[in-house]
């Protein structure tokens, strides 16, 4: 059996395997990227690969029904979400065919000595891998490819085992792309790849650098052969943010905010709201109503448009999360609401009364599971905000514009959003630190982590 298939979450059922690439096929990939770069994309005006990408989200808005249905069969997504997220991926692809040419530009360098003249002139790398996962299988692939087509790169592309429809549909779109504007055809290449291929193709000299979103194990492991290799590398892993209400004037909107956060994605996203750090006075109010709008989100068919919580992705996430769940209640936590699995439909759960000497003070639960802390003061908010091995994302509740920025400051994270969840965009850098990884995409930051920043002086 490959390890490339499709199996519906909802029901189980295997519905299609795909073959790995042999190791004959894997090398004429990487020398098929690597041709597209010398023929075509190093030499291709900025305009033209970004025209490229234009057409690349023009195409995800054409196809956006039949890729939202293949993300529900694939990772159980709500349907809702997933075009939405498709709609995102297109937006991504357009941010940079819009902005590409003036990210490029040449930076002028203002001599402090001497005559002439000095410039940066940003240069493609060449090959690039991209290791993606399965929880966003469009957005995560457009905010890495998008950038680094528009540089000049060429990209190859391992998609996450249980996505592999959706990984051929994205492919076909490049090459309908490609085809279209006389572009080469390998300027994004899709392969089904072992773990023990892409160890020899970060090791081929031809590949320049690799991006990665996943699990913290993966990222460890990628970074451990990029480093051996010296080849560049950006990581975006796990996340267990926190989510900080201080003073609200609407305890209700901030609840629904708080859910919001938490259940986007069937609560399997990196930068979801895990951690909810509330201040005494407002904790037992705010338990009160989360629980009780949280658990209403029962989980249902992902294809029914009234539907806010789907499956979990696999049976694996089922299984491991349950586990977590029942440690956490063995170790002590009190559990205000939990409910049975039915399949990989697994109801909401809330946890408090967690504390460090317990694996879930330190896990990232990967489900709709939320951990609820009180605290007494601002200090204690940030303090045990940043008590985690992560750093990615952070929200921050409070009617004191003072204080929210005093607590984003304090705040170890790669983002802290003030009074408000879900608002990613296309021009907003995305990233963390701590052991949520290393580097930025999207935004204008993501078309400098790939790129050769060439100094040229002139007499």
């Amino acid at each position: 059996m490959s390890d490339y298939a499709v199996v519906n979450p909802a029901t189980g059922e295997t519905l299609r395997d795909y073959p790995t690439i042999t190791d004959e096929e894997l090398q004429q990939a990487i020398t098929a990227a690597s041709a597209a770069h010398e023929e075509w994309s190093r030499r291709a005006p900025v305009a033209d690969r970004a025209a490229l990408i234009a057409r690349v989200a023009a195409l995800h808005t054409e196809r956006r029904e039949q890729l939202a249905e293949i993300a529900v069969r694939e990772m159980g997504k709500t349907y809702e979400q997933a075009l939405g997220e498709v709609d995102f991926a297109a937006a991504i692809y357009q941010y940079y065919a819009d902005n590409g040419e003036a990210f490029s530009a040449d930076e002028p360098i203002e001599l402090s000595d001497g005559t002439g003249s000095a410039f940066i002139r940003r240069a493609s790398l060449g090959v690039l891998l991209g290791i993606m996962p399965w929880n966003f299988p469009y957005y995560q692939v457009a905010r890495f490819v998008g950038p680094n087509v528009v540089n000049g790169n060429t990209i190859l592309l391992k998609h996450a085992p249980q996505c592999p429809e959706s990984a051929l549909a994205i492919a076909q779109i490049f090459d309908d792309a490609e085809a279209e504007l006389g572009a080469h055809d390998s300027v994004y290449v899709n392969i089904f790849a072992t773990n023990d291929q892409i160890a020899r193709v970060i090791a081929d000299p031809r590949v320049q650098g690799v991006s990665v979103t996943g699990s913290e194990r993966a990222g460890s492991a990628v970074a451990e052969l990029a480093g051996k290799h010296l080849k560049k590398v950006v990581l975006e892993l796990g996340g267990s943010d926190p989510f900080i209400l201080l003073s609200t004037d609407d305890l209700d909107a901030a609840v629904q905010d708080a859910v919001n956060a938490r259940i986007d994605n069937n609560g399997q996203s990196c930068n979801a709201a895990k951690r909810f750090i509330i201040i005494d006075e407002l904790f037992d109010d705010f338990a009160a109503k989360f629980t009780e709008v949280f658990t209403a989100n029962a989980p249902a068919d992902p294809m029914a448009e009234s539907t806010q919580l789907g499956p979990l992705s696999s049976a694996a996430a089922t299984e491991r999360l349950g586990e977590q769940l029942g440690r956490a209640k063995a170790q002590g936590a009190t559990i205000l609401a939990s409910g049975e699995p039915n399949g990989n439909f697994f109801p909401p759960a809330v946890l408090t009364d967690v504390t460090p000497e317990m694996d879930a003070f330190h896990e990232e639960f990967f489900g709709p599971v939320a951990s609820l802390y009180r605290v007494a003061s601002e200090e204690e908010a940030v303090r045990l905000a940043n008590d985690t091995p992560f750093g990615l994302g952070s929200y921050v509740y409070t009617t004191d514009q003072e204080q929210a920025l005093r607590v984003a400051d304090g705040i170890d994270a790669g983002m802290v959003w003030i009074n408000l969840v879900l608002g990613d965009a296309a021009e907003l850098p995305f990233g963390g630190v701590k052991r949520s990884g290393t580097g930025r995409e999207m935004g204008k930051p993501a078309m400098d982590e790939f790129v050769n920043k060439k100094l040229i002086r002139i007499a």
